[in-house]
């Protein structure tokens, strides 16, 4: 395995492409705690967003998961071009030629594509970590980590949707195509929510019960959105009398579904692989 990544690292490492937009990727998560400096006025009233509680522990583990998530799309073009120029470079050929088998190749990809969810949790913790011992009202042990199986949603969700890019790289074998591809996806799981919960069964529960089977849906369900979980928002519903009932909870079988999937896309890109004529 060691072997595998150390040949994924050299070719990363001299793509300036690559490692401009590593770079970005993980600068931009630091920048979480810019959020913490962002003041509004209100009459003569001061509001800091990080007075709301939004670093607090163990919030601040769903809110900056959510948040980080968000970013993906800077290591998914990194995954998505490292599969494309294979192809464009010819250097699968030369790989397999120089006695890297098929299922070594995919596998080498896809350790890659877990090392980046590994190190972008990692990193995620440990900014984490900083913020809410800065800013948190809360610096009990106890306290500190509890609700850590966000970071666990974030590095399947990550491992799940990097899975999906590494497939779809294999399949169009363009970096543009196949991000173009992916928006497209992204569309279609929306129109077939959107008709299945406004047309076909008319029936909300029914709609996201299915839906929730999605690749990018199901993706998106393991972290879900963290910002009606601020005591300001649940106070203002109250007080407009109505109230929040939302799930925010990270489930198994959530998990095991993305799971399954990153399964799939591995196999499938291995099949493609396999039955190509390189």
């Amino acid at each position: 395995m060691l072997r595998l990544l150390n040949i994924e690292y050299h070719k990363l490492r001299y793509s300036k492409s690559s490692k401009v937009l590593i770079t970005t990727y993980f600068i931009l998560i630091t920048f979480i705690a810019l959020i913490a400096s962002i003041e509004f006025k209100f009459g003569g009233i001061n509001f800091r967003v990080a007075d709301q509680g939004i670093f607090n522990f163990p919030y601040i583990w769903h809110f900056n998961s959510y948040i980080a998530a968000l970013l993906k799309l800077f290591l998914a073009i990194v995954i998505v071009s490292m599969v494309s120029n294979e192809y464009s470079n010819r250097t699968i050929k030369q790989n397999l030629i120089d006695g890297l088998s098929k299922k070594e190749f995919i596998l080498s990809k896809f350790l890659t594509v877990v090392s980046f969810s590994f190190l972008s949790t990692v990193f995620l913790f440990v900014v984490s970590l900083i913020l809410g011992l800065i800013f948190s009202d809360y610096t009990e042990i106890s306290i500190i980590f509890s609700d850590m199986e966000y970071l666990l949603a974030y590095f399947i969700k990550l491992t799940g949707f990097f899975a999906f890019c590494m497939f779809l790289g294999m399949l169009i074998k363009r970096s543009a195509f196949a991000l173009g591809f992916l928006f497209v996806w992204w569309i279609l799981e929306s129109i077939a929510r959107g008709l299945m919960k406004y047309q076909i069964f008319r029936d909300t529960d029914i709609a996201e019960n299915i839906a929730q089977f999605f690749p990018l849906e199901s993706m998106a369900l393991l972290v879900k959105e963290p910002f009606s979980r601020l005591n300001v928002i649940q106070s203002a519903a109250t007080q407009l009398g109505s109230e929040f009932t939302k799930d925010y909870g990270v489930h198994w079988y959530q998990l095991l579904v993305v799971i399954i999937w990153t399964a799939i896309f591995v196999y499938f890109s291995y099949l493609l692989l396999k039955k190509r004529d390189l």
